[in-house]
């Protein structure tokens, strides 16, 4: 099996809309917690943190709404913009794919059965507990 990643750079600012972000939105939205969304994704506080402003930044707007903790709890949703990247993002996804589908199955059945993982996903299987 193959998978396609998209990252989307912004030139000539630098900024980027990836995989990793729109996984952290759709975690926010699904969890209501910009803390829980991180632990989901064995991401700290902090980075998820960041990576929401990076997004605010590039994009001038808020994709994340919260809500100070206390007796109801607190919590975060996403923003109309918030929802607008996700939708997006996964719709160019989805295309690509499409539009690759029959180059990646060309390529699929070339790879060697006991080719090793990148070194990022040997180190994320090394690490693993479960």
């Amino acid at each position: 099996m193959s998978r396609l990643s998209i990252r989307i750079d912004f030139e000539p600012s630098g900024s980027s809309l990836g995989p990793g972000m729109v996984r952290l939105l759709e975690e926010v939205a699904r969890l209501g917690s910009i803390r829980q969304a991180a632990g989901a994704m064995d991401m700290s506080y902090r980075k998820a943190w960041l990576l929401i402003q990076d997004m605010q930044k590039t994009f001038n707007g808020a994709v994340v709404t919260t809500e100070i903790g206390g007796t109801s709890g607190g919590g975060a949703q996403l923003t109309e913009l918030g929802a607008l990247l996700v939708k997006t993002y996964r719709r160019i996804e989805a295309r690509a794919a499409q539009a690759a589908d029959g180059d990646m199955a060309a390529l699929a059945a070339r790879v060697q059965q006991d080719a090793a993982p990148r070194r990022a996903a040997r180190r994320k299987l090394a690490t693993r507990t479960d």
